[in-house]
């Protein structure tokens, strides 16, 4: 049985579930293919804990560790409300296929509703079929305000 939770930071064994999803994630092609720096790897669970408006689902198959949403709450200004971004999702490979990332999108849209958020977002890579159609299935779409502008797209300027 798979249990989802609300990770807490302090927990060593939330702790150790964040970092190493987290890991796992990063060493997957999907990811980048490249282990998380030490330095990630000793401060990640603390710099999350010092920031409220981040949070992280877990998934449990039993005492393991299978899945991950972390999240980052931002702010709309058209809204005036928070908005959730949906910043990092991992599903182990022995795992996947058994609609854990929707189970737990569901709890990171119960913890988003429960801070008044407006909407979710994230970003998917175009290549990840198999992630873009798990998203559609949980409501997510393309983002535009106006067709003739087209959609939005992640962009990033990398500072360090």
């Amino acid at each position: 049985m798979i249990d989802i939770v609300l990770a807490d930071y302090r927990d060593a064994s939330h702790a150790r579930a964040v970092v190493n999803l987290l890991d796992a994630y990063a060493r997957d092609p999907a990811g980048g293919g490249t282990p998380l720096a030490p330095e990630v790897i000793a401060g990640l669970p603390q710099a999350l804990a010092q920031r409220p408006q981040a949070f992280s689902v877990l998934a449990f198959d039993g005492a393991q560790p299978v899945g991950l949403v972390n999240c980052i709450e931002g702010f709309s200004t058209f809204a005036c409300r928070p908005l959730v971004n949906v910043h990092d999702v991992v599903v182990l490979a022995s795992h996947r296929g058994r609609r854990i990332t929707q189970r737990m999108l569901q709890r990171v849209e119960q913890e988003a509703r429960g801070r008044g958020a407006c909407k979710l977002t994230l970003e998917v890579l175009s290549g990840n079929g198999s992630a873009r159609r798990a998203y559609e299935r949980e409501g997510f779409a393309d983002y535009q305000l106006d067709p003739a502008f087209g959609s939005a797209q992640f962009l990033q300027k990398k500072l360090a």
